[in-house]
């Protein structure tokens, strides 16, 4: 895992949870404590706007449909930006059958299947074996009640973390899906790591990220071309985004 470039956060991004890569220079970035979607410039080193959406809350994750974007509360709520390039943009709130017990980390776009993706921090409702990944279809805008993929926490892979609890053997913090081989990309943020699985949900591969340079690893995105991206939060340091290769 190599870091390729790296941008330092603004103090008000220091708990960045988030990330949707916009273009070449710009980010769409929400933090854990306030409603608010920053448009980040990585070039002028600036925030360039900042939409308000919600009221104070635990925010963790942002995926975009073009203009369109899509914020995850902890609680399970899904919030809809109907246009993040207007100040006045309409919001809407959707509730799903998820809440705080599951801890809801992460959010992806999953254009084949026109949904979003929810991925869950915290355990299953009712069962240990497994770890969901939960479809959110943007069509009806209602949340499937069983997950689309199930994470087998016995798998071999989670070997490593066999000394916990099976239903803490993984706990992502963010979710994306590769834009061309289409495999999904699984954030850990508490024990940094990166779990990737094939597009039927079967995990083929972890990698151990540096304590060094991932602190607290929250947010994940892909650019159109396939150049991934990671936020940490920052603890002493400053909150970042990081440029990554994986070798």
């Amino acid at each position: 895992m190599r870091v390729v470039d790296k941008w330092d956060m603004p103090a008000i991004l220091r708990e960045v949870s988030g990330i949707a890569y916009i273009d070449d220079n710009r980010f769409a970035c929400v933090q854990d404590e306030s409603g608010v979607i920053f448009i980040y410039n990585t070039k002028t080193k600036k925030i360039e706007q900042q939409i308000t959406f919600g009221a104070a809350g635990d925010y963790e994750g942002i995926a975009l449909v073009k203009n369109i974007a899509y914020v995850v509360r902890s609680d399970g709520k899904v919030f809809e930006v109907n246009d993040i390039t207007t100040r006045s943009p309409h919001i809407k709130e959707y509730s799903t059958p998820l809440t705080t017990k599951n801890n809801v980390e992460g959010v992806a776009y999953d254009r084949k299947g026109n949904r979003l993706l929810l991925a869950i921090k915290g355990n299953e409702t009712d069962e240990a074996n497994f770890k969901g990944i939960y479809g959110f279809d943007l069509k009806s805008k209602t949340l499937a009640v069983k997950p689309v993929y199930k994470i087998d926490l016995n798998d071999s892979l989670l070997e490593a973390n066999s000394g916990k609890k099976v239903g803490t053997r993984i706990q992502p913090s963010d979710i994306a899906i590769h834009p061309s081989t289409g495999d999904i990309y699984l954030l850990e943020g508490t024990n940094p790591q990166l779990f990737i699985l094939d597009p039927t949900g079967r995990l083929t591969n972890r990698y151990k990220l540096p304590g060094s340079g991932f602190s607290q690893p929250e947010g994940l995105d892909f650019s159109p071309n396939g150049d991934l991206y990671i936020s940490n939060e920052g603890k002493k340091e400053a909150g970042n985004i990081l440029k990554v290769q994986v070798d």
